[in-house]
């Protein structure tokens, strides 16, 4: 009840609350439907819990929030660190965190998403009312257009003020697993020009990773929740693999969530690859 009148205070426009009749949870190390709650006694051991979303399910977005409170609830300290921002917006997202800016000033100078006010804001929210840093964790879009444009190699010509925006490079683009699921899922395209989107693709995943690890790296206590597309964490692939490739000490657990056209009798087999705990949630019909 507390967590519902602490979003209804936020006076946040079309909020969404779902219902749970709206979403399944499955654990996919036991084979067994459990509650959000599973979710967060399982985190005990864990340092950064990856939460894969589809960008407009508003079900996944409710579902973040409520396991943010008790995640906060369970553990005293959570950070939150988001795909939506990017590295060079860290000083704005700290000035709003500490009251410094006005939350217009924050939304236009972060260059927040369209669907913020909507699905974002309350978690920024839940981080600034508990004092929780959020990392602006992703690279800055003009570097990852380059390199879609020019290739890797092209981030070793910018300025070294730039670069200070990115993770060390050469960003790696070796994965074989994860290039043959990224060019399944562009179609099978897999011809020479597809090698510069692909490491466009890998520049998001090792700069997430990377600022997930440099936080790790100084508050080894504190425990992250990092929200970003499902693409980037499925099967433990791409931002996963760039932070174990970082540090295999660092203890990691991934959600997918999947808006499922098999919700009403999910063939949970097929999910289980995706990721630890699976969040089937009922298809929006539009969408």
């Amino acid at each position: 009840m507390k967590s519902i009148l602490f979003l209804i205070a936020l006076g946040i426009p079309g909020l969404f609350f779902a219902q749970s009749e709206d979403y399944k949870i499955y654990d996919s190390r036991t084979g067994k439907e459990i509650e959000l709650s599973e979710i967060v006694n399982a985190f005990e051991p864990v340092d950064v819990l990856f939460f894969g979303e589809r960008h407009d399910d508003s079900t996944a977005h409710y579902l973040q929030d409520q396991l943010y409170a008790q995640l906060l609830s369970r553990y005293g300290q959570v950070t939150l660190s988001m795909e939506m921002f990017e590295t060079d917006c860290q000083q704005v997202v700290d000035e709003y965190l500490a009251d410094f800016i006005n939350e217009r000033n924050f939304i236009n100078e972060s260059r927040a998403w369209g669907n913020y006010a909507t699905d974002y804001k309350p978690l920024v929210e839940r981080a600034k009312v508990n004092e929780q840093m959020v990392i602006a964790a992703n690279a800055p879009r003009r570097y990852v257009n380059m390199v879609s444009r020019m290739g890797p190699e092209s981030l070793n010509d910018l300025p070294k003020d730039s670069r200070a925006h990115l993770p060390p490079l050469p960003i790696s683009t070796d994965d074989r697993a994860y290039r043959k699921v990224f060019d399944d899922a562009m179609g099978g395209m897999a011809h020479s020009g597809m090698q510069n989107v692909f490491a466009a693709q890998c520049t998001w995943d090792a700069s997430m990773a990377y600022s997930i690890y440099k936080h790790w790296k100084k508050n080894k206590k504190e425990k992250i929740l990092h929200l970003n597309g499902s693409f980037h964490t499925d099967y433990g692939l791409g931002t996963v693999t760039q932070l174990k490739d970082l540090n295999k000490k660092i203890e990691i657990m991934t959600i997918s969530s999947v808006p499922a056209e098999d919700f009403d009798d999910p063939d949970w087999l097929s999910y289980a690859t995706r990721g630890d705990f699976i969040i089937l949630t009922r298809p929006v019909e539009g969408r």
